[in-house]
């Protein structure tokens, strides 16, 4: 019979009203309002860009996170050069019943001759401290990087009695191009060398081992904006050049050299951003043979620094 039938959704459930039953409340005149401008898709929660941008945060707080503690510089063959170049190490791992050579031996002299301290552990433990790097039974523990301020590094410049020369690095990610423009930079008489914040290559034990150890005596600094720090720097009085393959002048026509200079090395690929190529007075590339496209990013600096290290004995400014 109608309405007798016992079928599901046939009745209402006991306790439930039919119809409308409580006002809008003005809600309904809510959800007509504006809610203002539509977010940058790198800030809209789901957008692909914005998960892009969050994975990017967090793999760089994880690099940084990382970079922040002691790190091992792994192999015989990089302990012994680590050490034979002063790196200043803080322990030596040895792992128990290594099979010794020339490399073991000379790696515990050195250590026991410099004061640091010589652990045997567990091959195991070794592994987990190297991250499973190969490390053929040796590690060399170093102490997290002390980086100098921006405002001393120009200090820093200033008070060498000859004219500031700093490079600054935009985008060179590879810690092995960041420790051979370090070594470069002191190679050739510059004070000091600039990282940004984002998106650079930290110093690292591989970067450490790359300079040679001339980061224990290069003063480094890390700018949270690269881009003011250079126009900073440029208010007092430094002229800022950028390395460019499409610069204004080639390297024969620097004629900047001799003048307190900072020069900017972008990165390989992606050469220097937007905003710091903007905020250079002048950019410079080096004249190369047909069908080479660009050169490795530590290799370019050193050409460059060399040049201007020539031009300002010529000009007796150093």
């Amino acid at each position: 019979m109608a309405g007798n039938s016992r079928r599901q959704g046939a009745i209402r459930k006991p306790g439930t009203k039919k119809g409308q039953v409580v006002g809008s409340g003005g809600q309904r005149r809510k959800g007509l309002e504006g809610k203002g401008p539509t977010p940058k898709a790198d800030q809209r929660p789901g957008h692909p860009k914005q998960r892009k941008a969050a994975a990017v945060a967090k793999a760089e707080k994880a690099r940084n996170k990382k970079a922040e503690g002691p790190e091992i510089i792994a192999g015989r063959n990089p302990v012994v050069e680590a050490l034979r170049a002063d790196v200043p190490g803080t322990a030596l791992y040895v792992a128990l019943n290594i099979d010794a050579d020339d490399r073991v031996t000379e790696a515990v002299r050195m250590a026991a001759d410099k004061g640091i301290s010589i652990l045997e552990i567990p091959r195991e433990e070794l592994d987990r401290k190297t991250g499973k790097a190969m490390h053929q039974g040796l590690g060399l523990q170093v102490p997290p990087f002390d980086y100098t301020h921006p405002d001393d590094l120009l200090t820093t410049a200033q008070d060498s009695g000859n004219a500031p020369l700093l490079v600054a690095l935009d985008g060179v990610t590879d810690p092995r191009n960041l420790g051979a423009v370090i070594r470069s930079a002191a190679a050739f008489g510059a004070h000091g060398v600039l990282l940004p914040e984002r998106r650079s290559a930290g110093m690292t034990a591989v970067a450490w081992r790359t300079s040679a150890g001339t980061a224990a005596k290069l003063p480094v600094a890390v700018a949270t904006n690269l881009t003011r720090q250079l126009k900073s720097w440029a208010a007092e009085g430094l002229m800022i050049v950028g390395l460019d393959a499409d610069g204004s002048v080639d390297i024969d026509e620097l004629n900047l050299a001799a003048d307190p200079l900072v020069i900017v090395l972008g990165s390989e690929g992606r050469g220097l951003s937007r905003l710091v190529r903007e905020t250079c007075d002048e950019t410079v590339s080096i004249p190369m043979a047909a069908g080479v496209e660009s050169l490795n990013a530590s290799v370019a600096a050193g050409v460059l620094l060399a040049e201007v290290a020539r031009r300002r004995r010529m000009a007796g400014r150093i």
